[in-house]
């Protein structure tokens, strides 16, 4: 009897236990959480970002507050979130290969692997556009107006380290070719320069372009990938490989970023968030296929092997070609 009573009151302890760790696992907020876009409004992170905030709300049962900080390549919005108290309340957002490539451009000093958990949502591409109205009919053409005016033709973009500067640098690594780099505040103030003439060329994502492609205001040349882009309302956009055959380029994932610290029931809360709720969300799910995008959310080490795939590549692109001051194996980023 003894034995039992003893054996009894082990599994009671063991029961109170498990609840209590289940209960530390289960984060319930009491105010609302503000995510920083560290972009403009209207563009890719801005997008993505509000769509996937409607669906933590209903799952987490808070507010989410979407506050736009643009400055400085993303890194001063981002920047507000590290400087925050660790209570899970500010989360970051944007591309994850930012967060790689600013502690190589001299922008902020951080690790992706060691300051951030990251949640990916999905991929984006960027497609080679121009105004509707230059003579620019196929990516050969651009190309050739390129070397013929080194230097003078203007390229729109969200500015250094963004997706639309990420693939033009890509473009003159593998063809040669100079330009006139024009920024702004986000991908969606790149493309209406583009539309209203004020450039003659944006490269910036896909989902940015999609409506001014669908409307005729902007005109597609190739999509940075080997494969074609089928934009829903448009048809096919070719791939760049169709004229430079040895181009390459990863996906540029997209989401939202906590940083480590926070407590650790937030982290195990949104883990399980993300795997029930955002890995099954139909309305991301839609949002990538109307706008070019590809739908792939991951969390944990998944989504930094993911990012590293793309970020590695693109932080040496920048070193090799005099942007970055930091070579990136300083910062644990070896030469792929």
């Amino acid at each position: 009897m003894k034995r039992s009573a003893r054996l009894f009151a082990v599994l009671v302890l063991l029961c109170v236990a498990a609840s209590g760790i289940w209960a530390q696992a289960t984060w319930k907020p009491n105010k609302p959480i503000n995510i920083i876009v560290p972009w403009g409004a209207g563009g890719s992170t801005d997008q993505i970002t509000r769509i996937t905030a409607g669906e933590l709300e209903a799952a987490l049962g808070t507010k989410i507050v979407i506050v736009n900080q643009p400055g400085a390549s993303g890194s001063v919005g981002t920047k507000s979130v590290l400087d925050a108290p660790r209570d899970g309340y500010t989360w970051a957002s944007g591309a994850a290969a930012d967060l790689a490539t600013y502690p190589i451009l001299g922008f902020l000093n951080t690790d992706i692997r060691k300051d951030w958990n990251i949640y990916l949502t999905v991929a984006n591409v960027s497609v080679v556009s121009v105004n509707a109205a230059t003579p620019y009919k196929t990516f050969d053409e651009l190309i050739a107006a390129f070397k013929a005016n080194p230097g003078k033709i203007t390229v729109a973009t969200a500015g250094v380290s963004s997706a639309g500067h990420i693939g033009i640098e890509l473009i003159k690594k593998y063809t040669g070719i100079d330009y006139k780099h024009v920024t702004y505040d986000g991908g969606n103030p790149a493309v209406i320069a583009t539309i209203s003439g004020e450039t003659q060329v944006t490269t910036q994502l896909a989902v940015e372009e999609a409506d001014m492609i669908r409307g005729k205001k902007l005109r597609p040349l190739a999509v940075l990938s080997n494969m074609p882009l089928q934009l829903e309302g448009y048809g096919a956009i070719p791939p760049i490989t169709n004229w430079v055959k040895d181009f390459k380029a990863g996906p540029n994932y997209f989401g939202i970023f906590i940083p480590k610290g926070v407590p650790q029931e937030v982290v195990d809360t949104v883990n399980k968030v993300w795997q029930d709720v955002v890995m099954n969300s139909k309305k991301i799910q839609d949002y990538a296929l109307s706008r070019g995008a590809a739908f792939a959310p991951s969390f944990g080490q998944e989504a930094q092997d993911r990012a590293f795939a793309y970020y590695q590549p693109v932080a040496w692109l920048y070193y090799e070609a005099g942007s970055a001051k930091i070579s990136p194996d300083k910062v644990g980023i070896p030469k792929p």
